[in-house]
Order: structure tokens, then C-alpha cells, then sequence
């Protein structure tokens, strides 16, 4: 569908960039010739609307029999978005699901009280050459949904609004924003965009979300002519009319928010719940291993093997 001419940018001018609340430098991790950058959470800022966790995940090259191997891990109180520029992954999980992520598809994984699942490159992609380019991100569940049942959804790339036309493409990947909405249900009120925008070209903030942020992927932008390079997260002060210009080479941004929580949350490992007790119980379950009769049951299909539980506390 064609870009909305009622939403052209209504700049902001002087001293506007002070709506910018926090600006996040992600942390850089080598996994062995595969980077990944996290920006959520961070010391300043754990979420941005209901996202508590962001990861860029490469660019990474990988040469034929080599790919990512991710065993088997649980989670519990939150949901999962993997989302792919480029390359591809095998989602397996314990309630039987056995799908591929491609690029541009919404995978939606919410763990609830409890789920398991492995993300690996195997098959025919791991045989050649590839490439993997991307952003895992995971949603805190509201208190009342923290215990319901896991779920998994899927929504391939053709299914999703895109909105086009004045130098933007944006592809709305959950929620509701510009006036569309996704059609992958979500846990809470809340939005999350991919915006690919050309030299120059200018986009407005969704106004009608409580928390707002940005996170820059490729390219630069400009928020009251103040520069933001590749690898920048910005989160922007509630109600504040807000735009933002591609830098001269373009820029490729992430958008992302939605009403905030009842409170902050608490993480250990790939657990997030609103108290340490529901924290403890799972750790103990996933200690227990008891996969045919306990709380966690290794995927359908890959159970072979799984990540134990860290030694620490």
C-alpha cells in the first residue's frame, strides 16, 4: 500500500532533540566469529514498552558445514521475535513446532509458563554458504499472562502491512502503528517496525504509543540535525511529536514500543518473570530435567542434547 500522506514529518526544531530521554551504545560480544550487539537491557534503560531484551545479531558470513547451533533452552515470561534481514533459521520448540525464520517473517514464540526450543542452521543451507543478518528481541508479558500457556505463532513476510512511497519502505512487524495493524496478535499493547529509508527521506514517530525508541541498523539519522550512526539506540520522551531524516547514504532502522509494564522485571538466563520466586521455581524445574512428566520438555525432533542451567546464581 502507498505511504500515508497524512503522516508527513512535522520536524522538530532547536531544542527538540531533548526529547531523545536515553541514547544506548550496544555492548559488542565476539561468539566465535559471530557479533552480536545488545541494547536491551541496558544499564540506563531494561525495556522500551513491553521489549526487555535486543540483539543485533551480525552481519555474519559463514562458510559451507559451519552455522549457528543454538541447543535446546527454556524460557518463561516472556515471547520471542526473531526477525531476519538475511539467512534463515530452524525454530524447533516443545510444543511440536518445526518452522524455518526467513527473512521478513514474524515468528512469534510466547513461552508463558514455560516452553523449550532450539534455534539452529542445518539441512541444505548449512551445506553452502550463507549469510545471517538480524534482530532477537523478546517481549515481557504482563503479570496477569506471565503463567498462561506457551504458544507459537507465525506470519509470513507477504502478510504484513507494507507501507511505501516518499523514500520509506516500512513493514509493520507487530501491533499497530500509521494506522495498520499486524496480524500476528500480541500480549500487550505495543508496535515494532522495520524501516528501510532512502538519502534524505523522513519519517514521524508513531504518536500514539507511550514509550518510543529506534534503533539504528545501517546508515545514519537525524533527529533536530543531531547525527545517530549505525548501532545507536535512541528512546524518545512520551507525547513529544517526533521525526527523523535518513543521513546521505540512507539508513535502515528498527522502530519499537508500546505501553509500558506494571513495573520492571526481573532476569536471570532465559527467564524473565515479576518475581524471583517464579525466577527460582523454573530454575529448579530445568535442573530437575525430568522431560517426559515436568515442567520443560525438550524439543520434538531435537532432544538430543540441551544447554544446562549456568552455574551461577
Amino acid at each position: 500500500m502507498s505511504w500515508n500522506p497524512a503522516l508527513d514529518p512535522d520536524c522538530p526544531k532547536g531544542d527538540a532533540v531533548d526529547a531523545i530521554e536515553t541514547v544506548i551504545v550496544p555492548r559488542a560480544r565476539d561468539l566465535g566469529g559471530f557479533e552480536v550487539r545488545r541494547a536491551l537491557p541496558a544499564p540506563k534503560r531494561q525495556m522500551v514498552g513491553p521489549f526487555i531484551f535486543f540483539d543485533q545479531m551480525g552481519p555474519a558470513e559463514f562458510l559451507s558445514g559451519q552455522g549457528i547451533d543454538v541447543r535446546p533452552h527454556p524460557h518463561i515470561g516472556l515471547a520471542t521475535v526473531t526477525y531476519l534481514h538475511r539467512g534463515a533459521i530452524h525454530h524447533r520448540d516443545s510444543l511440536g513446532t518445526d518452522s524455518w525464520i526467513e527473512s521478513g517473517d514474524v515468528n512469534l514464540m510466547v513461552a508463558g509458563h514455560g516452553i523449550t526450543h532450539s534455534e539452529r542452521v542445518d539441512g541444505a543451507v548449512r551445506e553452502k554458504p550463507h549469510s545471517l543478518f538480524g534482530i532477537q528481541s523478546w517481549i515481557a508479558l504482563p503479570e496477569d499472562k506471565e503463567d498462561d500457556p506457551a504458544a507459537f505463532v507465525h506470519a509470513a513476510a507477504a502478510d504484513l502491512p507494507m507501507m511505501e512511497g516518499e523514500g520509506k519502505e516500512v513493514r509493520l512487524i507487530l501491533g499497530s502503528a500509521y494506522g495498520e495493524t499486524a496480524p500476528v496478535e500480541t500480549p500487550s499493547e505495543m508496535f515494532y517496525l522495520d524501516a528501510v529509508l532512502q538519502p534524505g527521506a523522513s519519517i514521524p514517530l508513531p504518536d500514539d504509543h507511550e514509550d518510543r525508541g529506534v534503533y539504528v541498523l545501517t546508515g545514519s539519522v537525524e533527529v533536530a540535525g543531531e547525527p545517530f550512526e549505525a548501532g545507536r539506540m535512541m528512546v524518545f520522551r512520551p507525547g513529544d511529536r517526533i521525526s527523523m531524516t535518513a543521513g546521505g547514504s540512507g539508513a535502515r532502522v528498527m522502530i519499537l514500543g508500546g505501553a509500558t509494564l506494571n513495573g520492571s522485571r526481573h532476569i536471570w538466563w532465559n527467564f524473565v518473570a515479576s518475581s524471583r520466586d517464579k525466577i527460582d521455581a523454573a530454575k529448579e524445574a530445568w535442573r530437575a530435567g525430568d522431560w517426559a512428566h515436568g515442567r520443560f520438555q525438550l524439543p520434538v525432533g531435537d532432544n538430543k542434547e540441551f544447554i544446562p542451567l549456568p552455574d551461577r546464581r
